[in-house]
C-alpha cells in the first residue's frame, strides 16, 4: 500500500508537524545517524515516534480551536450536555442546523491526518517485525475511527492507503466488522504476550494512564468492543451479541474499577474545554443538563458545573438553537466546572461499561451479572470517579424525575410539564417497568455518568432516544433536518467532494438518504429498541 497523500495535505498545521518529525524514519541510515536499520528496529524506534500522533488526536487537546470544530461544535451540542452562548455566523450555524461545512470537516481531517496516516506507517513498518506495536495501533485506530464513522457513516477505510484517482468508501456495516476484527487481532496478540509473562514493548511511549500495561489496553480493547457491540444492536442484534458476549468471556476482561479506565494523562497540556469555557467564552451548560441533574438533585452537578451569574446561585443551561442575539446574554449562563480542570483526557469510564452490561443483561446477554446489580454499579462507580459520595439513597430514590426548563430570558424556550420531550423516569431501578422504561433508565444515567464526552453520548442518543433531549428552537436546515427527530449525522466534508468526487459517491451510495444530517446512519434504527 502506499500512503493515502491526499488525506496529508488537508491535515491541520500542528498534526503536520507532529507526524513530519516521524517521516524522517524513512530515510535514516548508518551513513546518516550512526544507527544501523537493525539497531533502529531492535528498539522500535522505527515505529515508536509514531504513536504520540495518534493518542493525542483521538480527541485532540491542542490546540483547542481543533477540539472545538472536531467535537465541541457537533457532539458537546447535539449530545445536550453544552450549548454556546455565542452566536457564530450571525446565529445561523451548527445549534440550528445551519450545518457550517468549514467547521464539520475536522472530525474527518484529524482523523485521517493523524490517525489513519499513522496507523498506516505501523502496520508497513511493524506489523511482521513488531506485531504488538501492530496490535496496539489498531486499538488506537478502532478507538478513533469509530467516533468519526459515528459522526459521518461510511468511510474511506479498507482501501486507505491507494493512491487511486478514486478511493471507495466502506458502508459503515462493512467498516464495524472491520472494527470487530482488528479488536480482535490486537486483543489475541496482546493476550499471548501477557500469558507468556513478556514485558511490555510500550512503556516510556504509552502515555495513558495505563503506561505500557498490555493487560489494562486488553480490559480497554474488550470495553471498546463491547460499546461497538451495543452501539449495532438494532442493526445486526445477533452480531452484537456475539461480540458483547466475547468481552466478557475474555479470561482479561473488561474494565470493572475506575483505576482502569481508559484516560490520556500528560503534565504538558490542560484539558482543551478550559481554554474553549474560560479563556473564549464559548460553551456553557445545555439545558438538558440543569433538567435531569437539579431534577435528580444530583451531586455530580457541583464537579461538572459552575452556579450561573444570570440566576444567582442557581445552575442554569441554554436551550439548543435559540435565537442569541450577543453573546453577552446567554454568557452569564452556568460555566463547565472541576471536572475539566485537569491534564487528562477520558476516553471510556468504567462507568460506562458497567451501563454496557446493564443493557446487554436486560437484553438477555451473559453479562456477568443482572441488568440492576450491574445499573447500580454503574452509578456507585461513577459518584467515585466524581467523588460525588454515598450513591445508595440517590440509587433508591423513586421519586425524582426530571424538571421543568425556564429561560430566565425568553419564556419561548422554556420546556414546560406535560411536554413529550421531558422525561418522566425515576432513578430507582423497578422490575415491573417496561424494557423501554428500564433502558431509558440505562440510558440516562449514562448519559449523566459519561460527561463531557459528548460525541459518545450524541451516539446513544441517536441509537436509543434517550435520554429525552429538548429540540432546537430555531431550525435552518432548510428542511433537510426534522426538528423532532434531531440531527442524525454529519454531511461527508466538501474536502472530499473536491478532492475525491467519485470516491465520495460510494459512500453516499451506503447510505439510507441524501447526504445531509437528517439521514439515519446504519446502526440507527427508528422505533422501538427492542
Amino acid at each position: 500500500m502506499k500512503f493515502y497523500k491526499k488525506y496529508i495535505l488537508a491535515a491541520i498545521s500542528s498534526a503536520v508537524l507532529l507526524t513530519a518529525c516521524t517521516d524522517r524514519f524513512e530515510g535514516l541510515n548508518e551513513a546518516e545517524n550512526g544507527f544501523t536499520d537493525s539497531q533502529l528496529t531492535q528498539d522500535f524506534n522505527h515505529v515508536k515516534a509514531l504513536f504520540a500522533p495518534m493518542i493525542n488526536n483521538v480527541y485532540t487537546y491542542d490546540p483547542a480551536w481543533v477540539t472545538q470544530l472536531q467535537q465541541n461544535l457537533i457532539g458537546d451540542v447535539y449530545s445536550g450536555y453544552m450549548m454556546p452562548p455565542t452566536p457564530f455566523a450571525s446565529n445561523i450555524n451548527n445549534m440550528n442546523y445551519a450545518l457550517v461545512d468549514g467547521w464539520n470537516g475536522f472530525p474527518w481531517s484529524t482523523a485521517y491526518s493523524n490517525i489513519m496516516s499513522n496507523a498506516l506507517k505501523v502496520e508497513q513498518r511493524a506489523k511482521e517485525s513488531a506485531p504488538q506495536f501492530y496490535a496496539w495501533s489498531l486499538i488506537l485506530k478502532v478507538e478513533a475511527m469509530h467516533r468519526v464513522s459515528d459522526i459521518y457513516g461510511p468511510l474511506v477505510y479498507s482501501e486507505f492507503g491507494t493512491e487511486e484517482t478514486t478511493i471507495p468508501y466502506d458502508s459503515q456495516q462493512d467498516v464495524y466488522n472491520k472494527f470487530f476484527e482488528e479488536l480482535d487481532i490486537a486483543i489475541n496478540d496482546l493476550t499471548t504476550r501477557v500469558n507468556a509473562g513478556e514485558t511490555s514493548s510500550f512503556t516510556g511511549t504509552d502515555f495513558t494512564l495505563y503506561n505500557g500495561d498490555y493487560t489494562g489496553w486488553i480490559k480497554f480493547a474488550n470495553s471498546l468492543r463491547l460499546r461497538l457491540a451495543m452501539r449495532i444492536v438494532n442493526a445486526d442484534p445477533s452480531k452484537a451479541q456475539i461480540e458483547a458476549e466475547k468481552s466478557l468471556s475474555h479470561s482479561i476482561g473488561v474494565i470493572t474499577s475506575n483505576a482502569e479506565s481508559a484516560i490520556v494523562n500528560s503534565s504538558t497540556f490542560t484539558h482543551p474545554l478550559v481554554t474553549i469555557n474560560n479563556s473564549w467564552n464559548d460553551i456553557r451548560m445545555g439545558a438538558p443538563m440543569e433538567s435531569i441533574l437539579k431534577g435528580y438533585d444530583d451531586p455530580r452537578i457541583e464537579n461538572y458545573f459552575e452556579t450561573s451569574d444570570i440566576v444567582s446561585g442557581e445552575y442554569k443551561g441554554i436551550r439548543n438553537g435559540i435565537d442569541i442575539s450577543d453573546k453577552s446574554d446567554y454568557v452569564v449562563f452556568s460555566p463547565l466546572g472541576n471536572i475539566i480542570q485537569t491534564n487528562k483526557i477520558t476516553w471510556m469510564t468504567a462507568a460506562e461499561v458497567y451501563f454496557l452490561r446493564a443493557e446487554g443483561a436486560l437484553r438477555g446477554w451473559n453479562m456477568g451479572g443482572t441488568a440492576e446489580s450491574l445499573y447500580e454499579a454503574g452509578i456507585t462507580t461513577s459518584f467515585e470517579q466524581n467523588g460525588a459520595g454515598d450513591a445508595s439513597t440517590y440509587i433508591a430514590d423513586n421519586t425524582k424525575t426530571a424538571i421543568p426548563y425556564v429561560d430566565p430570558l425568553n419564556a419561548v424556550n422554556n420546556i414546560n410539564l406535560g411536554d413529550t420531550n421531558l422525561s418522566t423516569i425515576t432513578i430507582a431501578w423497578n422490575n415491573g417497568d417496561s424494557n423501554e422504561q428500564k433502558l431509558e433508565k440505562i440510558i440516562t444515567q449514562k448519559w449523566i455518568a459519561m460527561f463531557p464526552d459528548g460525541q459518545e453520548a450524541w451516539s446513544e442518543f441517536r441509537r436509543t432516544g434517550y435520554p429525552k433531549l429538548f429540540p432546537v428552537v430555531i431550525n435552518n436546515s432548510g428542511g433537510e433536518i426534522s426538528t423532532e427527530d434531531f440531527i442524525r449525522r454529519i454531511n461527508f466534508p466538501t474536502s472530499e467532494y473536491d478532492g475525491n468526487p467519485n470516491g465520495v459517491q460510494t459512500g453516499v451510495s451506503y447510505l439510507n438518504g441524501p447526504d445531509t444530517g437528517g439521514t439515519r446512519l446504519w446502526w440507527d434504527i427508528s422505533g422501538s429498541n427492542f
